[in-house]
């Protein structure tokens, strides 16, 4: 039979640990991760602390200037970022062909069509899809590679963060406030 027109089917391994040699690295797409609604409304409240207190400081400061900072909107901060996935056939020590997939980013040059691998994966919450891409260690180049994808944090942002921090701590100062003024 053709390959090309009646390809083999790949089998999805739950691991944890697959040796084998690399047979495919298909080009990646894009997948975007969901940020909780919860999560998002408790920075956003707490964060909304501090960014009242500061527009009420500014105003004072400022009266009429009409200068206002750029902020992403809901929706933007709901989508959330975006991480590639690269899936990955091996096939494995006992001739078995194995899809994985690798979500992040790793140099297309550290994998090569016959590298021999040894790849840690981990099931998916979807078991339709093929396990993930844990950690590859290239055995013919020596190589470590850990796909590093984002994550909520790193997408709502060092500032945005701070920001709810400091409304939390501002929140706890007044509470306390008035509880010692009781």
């Amino acid at each position: 039979m053709d390959p090309e027109l009646f390809p083999e089917r790949a089998a999805h391994r739950p691991g944890p640990i697959i040796t084998g040699h690399v047979v495919r690295l298909v080009g990646g797409y894009s997948r975007p991760i969901k940020v909780g609604q919860p999560i998002l409304i408790g920075v956003l409240a707490a964060a909304g602390v501090l960014r009242a207190l500061g527009a009420a400081l500014a105003s004072l400061r400022l009266a009429g200037s009409g200068s206002t900072a750029a902020r992403r909107k809901w929706k933007q901060l709901r989508t959330g970022p975006e991480f590639l996935v690269t899936p990955l056939h091996i096939r494995d020590t006992s001739g078995v062909l194995c899809e994985m997939e690798i979500h992040g980013h790793v140099p297309q040059s550290a994998l090569d069509p016959s590298d021999h691998v040894q790849v840690t994966v981990r099931r998916q919450k979807d078991p339709e899809l093929p396990p993930r891409v844990e950690r590859i260690v290239n055995l013919t180049t020596g190589q470590f590679l850990t796909p590093r994808t984002p994550t909520v944090w790193s997408h709502l942002g060092p500032a945005l963060l701070f920001q709810a921090f400091l409304g939390v701590l501002v929140v706890v100062a007044l509470a306390a406030a008035v509880l010692v003024l009781r």
